[in-house]
């Protein structure tokens, strides 16, 4: 068994802990001079796993130089370790320097850090890319011996993950003695999860660690007597049932799925506040401060409750956190693990978590998501194959570093798990694109950020180039944001204002630029938990005033939507098809679905149930794959251009999680009848071909995927030396690129990078053809004369005009109980 140094044995013993097992396996597999992967859930003691290598290096306190990184996908939680690090050190006695570098680091110190670097900097892959490309990187991470990889779950799954391990793989090279600890929580794939950190160090064995798992969790749905919902994702029938459940409890967690949710959420709590207790709100959006204000008081125990998005998913140690409440459906088993995790923190009691449907459908999601985390199973996203976006904005970053031969550079980059595979012909294709700008804009200077020397080694072309590189560096594109700035109110009157915005006032937060192309002055939002009215805006700047009113609008972000699992959605399928699994569904939603067995039928777990039926002048196909509102949407934009040509006239189609609705003039269920449309043939995988293609060249959206590829690869700058520039300015910029690129050179290298982030993100293509493969050949057609009770649902989202405010629950329900009345009109009931 390893032994740990006195001191540290001795620390533990003062704290009346002994160490884990898994922590000392941590510790061995770094005395045997081999890098790790520690899967464990939440509470099992990873990060001091992570660190206990490291201070036992450091136990003597004389080393020079940076030894250990710590790298994690989120600045709260490196500010969190770094505080809970910074304590067992001080208890030891330890001289060990512990700093921390995030976006929010004064740059003083981060200019200090690159010449007087701590013994363990604690900082995020961003800022990783940023050290590496200046020519002091070898100097600076010479001495490296250890890299920690916090959460590695979140990381491997997105770009920041591909351009993470593209720095590990140089550093790879510049400290080859160095070895990589990484920490999971439990994850389907781990065997890919070690290759991953295997690849980077070809030389060192890479050991898979596990903990053994904690106490079950204690979970439970919502049980309510208000009416559930048929739709919408605000859950206000739950607000009281909620808050009354915070006064039973020390500390709660209220996780939602969206910052827009998030906000409606505080504010329906708020409003029945009459015990005053301290709530709060946190989300990506909030201010830096506001949310450090948050953090810090969580940590005191100074809330009874916060309000959050996926910003608190991970990682921050809460051990006063009793009740972790998820509200709408979770989406996927191993995320609502993780968000259960964070009540307790303690691997040896079990965390006690509440689900929260928004509506009826949700009610079977949860229970599907409560059977998978009571067996523990995970769906957690594989690793992802690397786009050439996040390899162009490296191999430029590399440059700013110092030049660099192309051979070398090829096959560092191969160290890195994304890019194992990648072709040298591809290589070769992204450097001349980040040297020149591709075929098609190689005649303009500004594109040409690299020059070949004689020697045969590539340089950037002017200082200027690295001054951008490190300006707009990192992969995470949201939409264009404006700072909300709070000033004193103007006063509307009658749409008229009086005097000049204000000047000054503090930053509450940021917000997508678009939601404000739709407001005019006078309108008022929620943002931050407060009522604001807008006032006007200045550059990238909206100025806004407290105000009151009883019906506020509620900022709708673009990003903070999760798909919903394809586990979970098999699941519900299931759920469906099983009858006599229904009694533990609230009498509601069993009535509904026995309702729809006696009008219709319900979908099999391995067919899909097309409905159609006419209703007013139009004519519906509604159909109920259950793969999650971004493949349904493909799937309605493929099948409307198929309709067309069959002549069935649609006018056009929404989409849910669950369901896929489809209207227009022809007669849908008698052009089946009568063989005119085959629905094998309407659902056939071709569509996927030809169709997909010819949507796509047609279709806003590659140019907004185009722009964020464009962005990320450096062609499109976003901020330049003492001003940003706004949305429309980069939009205006990327569209323009995009035409050029498209009609003479279709197959540039940045528009193979946009289809595939369209296909693998936005489109969900490789779900929607494992669906169609599925149903190929299983297709249930049920022609009716009038909606079914499952259609209803989707059916409210049809031409819904936007409800703010209370009035918005009642109207969907007053609207619902219409299309239930219609759809059980003239039968009789079981």
């Amino acid at each position: 068994m390893t032994d740990l140094p006195p001191r540290i044995a001795d620390w533990f013993a003062s704290k009346g802990w002994a160490p884990r097992a898994h922590q000392l396996d941590v510790l061995a597999s770094w005395q045997a001079g081999a890098s790790a992967l520690l899967i464990a859930p939440t509470g099992a003691g990873k990060t001091l796993a992570g660190f206990l290598p490291t201070l036992t290096d450091l136990i003597d306190g004389d080393y020079e130089g940076l030894h250990t990184l710590y790298i994690s996908p989120l600045k709260a939680l490196a500010v969190d370790v770094a505080r809970n690090l910074t304590t067992p050190i001080s208890e030891m006695g330890l001289r060990i320097k512990v700093e921390t570098r995030t976006g929010d680091t004064p740059a003083s110190r981060r200019a200090r850090q690159r010449v007087d670097p701590p013994q363990i900097l604690l900082t995020t892959p961003e800022q990783m890319a940023l050290l590496l490309s200046h020519p002091d990187a070898p100097r600076l991470f010479g001495s490296l011996k250890r890299i920690v990889l916090d959460e590695l779950h979140a990381l491997v799954t997105s770009k920041r993950g591909e351009l993470l391990s593209l720095a590990i793989a140089r550093l790879g090279l510049i400290a080859p003695a160095m070895r990589i600890t990484a920490l999971s929580a439990t994850v389907a794939r781990p065997d890919l999860l070690r290759d991953w950190i295997a690849a980077p160090v070809p030389d060192a064995a890479a050991h898979l660690l596990t903990a053994q798992g904690g106490a079950q969790p204690h979970l439970s749905i919502l049980a309510t007597d208000e009416r559930l919902p048929w739709a919408g994702h605000s859950a206000n029938y739950s607000h009281r049932a909620l808050y009354d459940t915070i006064l039973e409890h020390k500390t709660t967690l209220l996780f939602v799925n969206t910052r827009s949710q998030a906000e409606m959420l505080f504010q329906g709590l708020w409003a029945i506040n009459d015990d005053m207790l301290p709530i709060a709100l946190h989300h990506g959006s909030l201010s830096v401060e506001q949310r450090r204000k948050v953090e810090s008081a969580m940590v005191s125990g100074a809330l009874r409750a916060v309000v959050c998005t996926s910003t608190l998913d991970l990682g921050i140690d809460w051990g006063d956190v009793d009740l972790v409440v998820q509200v709408g459906a979770p989406k996927g088993s191993s995320r609502m693990l993780q968000r259960i995790g964070r009540a307790n923190h303690r691997l040896d009691e079990p965390s006690k978590a509440m689900l929260v449907p928004s509506n009826r459908f949700e009610v079977l999601e949860c229970e599907a998501a409560l059977e998978a985390v009571e067996e523990n199973h995970q769906d957690s996203e594989d690793p992802v194959s690397g786009g050439y976006d996040v390899l162009a904005q490296h191999i430029l970053g590399m440059a700013c570093s110092a030049p660099f031969h192309a051979d070398a550079l090829f096959a560092e980059i191969r160290r890195a798990w994304p890019y194992h595979d990648l072709p040298r012909s591809q290589f070769d294709r992204v450097l001349d694109f980040v040297a020149t700008g591709g075929y098609a804009l190689r005649a303009y200077e500004r594109y040409a950020r690299l020059r070949l020397t004689p020697e045969g080694t590539w340089r950037i072309a002017n200082p200027q180039v690295a001054q951008q590189y490190r300006l707009n560096v990192g992969t995470i594109i949201e939409e264009p944001m404006v700072k909300v700035r709070l000033v004193r109110g103007r006063g509307f009157k009658q749409g008229q204002t009086s005097g000049p915005i204000g000047r000054g006032g503090r930053v509450l937060g940021e917000m997508e630029e678009y939601f404000f192309g739709t407001l005019i002055p006078g309108d008022t939002f929620m943002f931050g938990g407060e009522i604001v009215a807008f006032e006007g805006m200045r550059d990238n700047e909206a100025f806004v005033s407290r105000a009151v009113a009883t019906n506020p609008k509620i900022p709708s972000y673009m990003g903070g939507k999760f798909p919903l699992s394809t586990y979970l959605a098999s699941r519900v399928r299931t759920m469906l098809d099983s009858p006599e699994s229904w009694s533990r569904l609230p009498n509601q939603v069993s009535d509904w679905l026995r309702l729809q067995q006696f009008a219709s039928e319900l979908p099999a777990r391995d067919s899909l149930l097309v409905e159609t039926f006419p209703r007013g002048t139009q004519n519906y196909l509604v159909c109920y794959p259950f793969e999650g509102r971004l493949a349904h949407q493909t799937l309605g934009m493929l099948l409307t251009r198929r309709l067309e040509r069959a002549r069935a006239r649609p006018l056009g189609f929404v989409a849910s999680e669950y369901a896929l609705a489809i209207w227009g003039l022809g007669d849908l269920s008698a052009l089946i009848r009568t063989g005119r449309l085959s629905l094998d043939d309407l659902f056939s995988e071709d569509m996927l071909g030809d169709d997909l293609e010819a949507w796509l060249d047609e279709s806003a959206l590659m140019k907004r995927t185009f722009r964020n590829c464009a962005i990320i690869s450096g062609l499109i700058e976003r901020r330049h030396p003492g001003k940003e520039k706004t949305g429309r300015q980069i939009t205006m910029s990327s569209d323009l690129i995009y035409d050029v690129l498209y009609q003479h050179e279709p197959d540039h290298i940045l528009i193979q990078a946009t289809r595939r982030d369209a296909a693998r993100g936005l489109l969900d293509i490789e779900r929607l053809g494992q669906m169609l493969a599925r149903i190929r050949s299983h297709i249930v057609h049920k022609p009716l004369e009038r909606i079914s009770p499952l259609a209803v649902p989707v059916m409210l989202d049809i031409g819904k005009e936007p409800i703010f405010g209370e009035g918005r629950e009642s109207a969907m329900a007053d609207a619902a109980d219409e299309l239930m009345k219609e759809a059980l009109s003239g039968r009789d009931r079981p």
